[in-house]
Protein backbone atom coordinates (compact mmCIF):
# COMPACT_ATOMS: atom_id res chain seq x y z
CA UNK A 1 0.00 0.00 0.00
CA UNK A 2 1.69 3.20 -1.17
CA UNK A 3 -0.45 5.93 0.41
CA UNK A 4 1.31 8.99 1.80
CA UNK A 5 0.32 12.48 2.97
CA UNK A 6 -0.80 14.90 0.27
CA UNK A 7 1.35 18.01 -0.15
CA UNK A 8 0.50 19.34 -3.61
CA UNK A 9 -2.55 19.88 -5.75
CA UNK A 10 -1.24 17.26 -8.21
CA UNK A 11 -0.99 14.67 -5.43
CA UNK A 12 -4.50 15.65 -4.34
CA UNK A 13 -5.85 15.09 -7.86
CA UNK A 14 -4.10 11.70 -7.99
CA UNK A 15 -5.60 10.69 -4.64
CA UNK A 16 -9.08 11.73 -5.81
CA UNK A 17 -8.64 9.68 -8.97
CA UNK A 18 -7.57 6.62 -6.95
CA UNK A 19 -10.46 7.01 -4.51
CA UNK A 20 -13.05 7.52 -7.26
CA UNK A 21 -12.45 3.97 -8.43
CA UNK A 22 -13.95 2.79 -5.13
CA UNK A 23 -17.07 4.97 -5.18
CA UNK A 24 -19.14 2.79 -7.49
CA UNK A 25 -18.13 -0.45 -5.77
CA UNK A 26 -17.20 0.39 -2.20
CA UNK A 27 -14.98 -2.36 -0.77
CA UNK A 28 -15.72 -4.22 2.43
CA UNK A 29 -14.08 -2.69 5.52
CA UNK A 30 -11.09 -4.66 6.73
CA UNK A 31 -10.14 -5.97 3.30
CA UNK A 32 -6.97 -4.70 1.58
CA UNK A 33 -9.07 -2.57 -0.79
CA UNK A 34 -11.25 -1.42 2.11
CA UNK A 35 -8.18 -0.34 4.07
CA UNK A 36 -6.76 1.44 1.01
CA UNK A 37 -10.04 3.30 0.46
CA UNK A 38 -10.22 4.30 4.14
CA UNK A 39 -6.64 5.60 4.12
CA UNK A 40 -7.22 7.52 0.88
CA UNK A 41 -10.32 9.13 2.37
CA UNK A 42 -8.34 10.13 5.47
CA UNK A 43 -5.47 11.79 3.59
CA UNK A 44 -7.88 13.52 1.21
CA UNK A 45 -9.94 14.83 4.12
CA UNK A 46 -6.80 16.06 5.94
CA UNK A 47 -5.56 17.87 2.83
CA UNK A 48 -8.95 19.48 2.17
CA UNK A 49 -9.27 20.64 5.79
CA UNK A 50 -5.88 22.32 5.59
CA UNK A 51 -6.12 23.64 2.02
CA UNK A 52 -9.82 24.56 1.86
CA UNK A 53 -10.95 25.46 5.40
CA UNK A 54 -14.65 26.14 5.84
CA UNK A 55 -15.43 29.32 7.74
CA UNK A 56 -18.06 29.29 10.44
CA UNK A 57 -21.39 30.59 9.18
CA UNK A 58 -22.77 33.90 10.30
CA UNK A 59 -24.89 33.15 13.41
CA UNK A 60 -27.94 35.05 12.18
CA UNK A 61 -27.74 33.38 8.77
CA UNK A 62 -27.47 30.02 10.55
CA UNK A 63 -30.69 30.81 12.44
CA UNK A 64 -32.46 31.92 9.27
CA UNK A 65 -31.29 28.81 7.44
CA UNK A 66 -32.59 26.54 10.21
CA UNK A 67 -35.88 28.46 10.23
CA UNK A 68 -36.22 27.88 6.49
CA UNK A 69 -35.32 24.19 6.83
CA UNK A 70 -37.89 23.62 9.56
CA UNK A 71 -40.57 25.92 8.17
CA UNK A 72 -40.42 28.18 11.23
CA UNK A 73 -41.59 31.75 11.53
CA UNK A 74 -40.13 34.49 13.77
CA UNK A 75 -43.01 33.78 16.18
CA UNK A 76 -41.62 30.24 16.66
CA UNK A 77 -38.37 31.74 18.01
CA UNK A 78 -40.03 33.58 20.88
CA UNK A 79 -39.36 30.81 23.45
CA UNK A 80 -35.66 30.93 22.58
CA UNK A 81 -35.11 34.66 22.03
CA UNK A 82 -37.93 36.58 23.71
CA UNK A 83 -40.80 38.70 22.51
CA UNK A 84 -41.43 39.05 18.80
CA UNK A 85 -39.90 42.55 18.62
CA UNK A 86 -36.68 41.11 20.14
CA UNK A 87 -36.70 38.30 17.57
CA UNK A 88 -36.91 40.86 14.75
CA UNK A 89 -34.09 42.93 16.32
CA UNK A 90 -31.88 39.83 16.41
CA UNK A 91 -32.75 38.76 12.86
CA UNK A 92 -32.02 42.28 11.53
CA UNK A 93 -28.65 42.52 13.35
CA UNK A 94 -29.89 45.39 15.55
CA UNK A 95 -29.27 43.45 18.77
CA UNK A 96 -26.65 40.81 19.55
CA UNK A 97 -27.44 37.32 20.77
CA UNK A 98 -26.98 36.81 24.49
CA UNK A 99 -25.51 33.69 26.06
CA UNK A 100 -28.92 32.47 27.31
CA UNK A 101 -30.36 32.97 23.80
CA UNK A 102 -27.44 31.03 22.30
CA UNK A 103 -28.04 28.16 24.72
CA UNK A 104 -31.78 28.04 23.99
CA UNK A 105 -31.24 28.26 20.21
CA UNK A 106 -28.63 25.52 20.40
CA UNK A 107 -30.96 23.21 22.33
CA UNK A 108 -34.16 24.23 20.56
CA UNK A 109 -32.96 24.30 16.97
CA UNK A 110 -29.88 22.10 17.12
CA UNK A 111 -27.61 24.82 15.72
CA UNK A 112 -24.01 24.21 16.85
CA UNK A 113 -23.09 26.60 19.65
CA UNK A 114 -19.82 27.37 17.83
CA UNK A 115 -21.85 28.81 14.95
CA UNK A 116 -23.98 30.92 17.25
CA UNK A 117 -21.07 32.49 19.16
CA UNK A 118 -19.22 33.57 16.01
CA UNK A 119 -19.09 37.27 15.18
CA UNK A 120 -21.94 38.26 12.87
CA UNK A 121 -20.84 39.31 9.40
CA UNK A 122 -22.90 42.50 9.54
CA UNK A 123 -21.82 43.57 13.04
Amino acid sequence: MDIKPIHTEAEYEDALRMASAFFDHQPEPGTPDGDRFELLAMVIEAYEAKRYPVASPDPIEAIKFRMEQAGLTPKDLEPMIGRLNRVYEILSYKRPLTLPMIRRLHHGLGIPAESLIAEPAQA
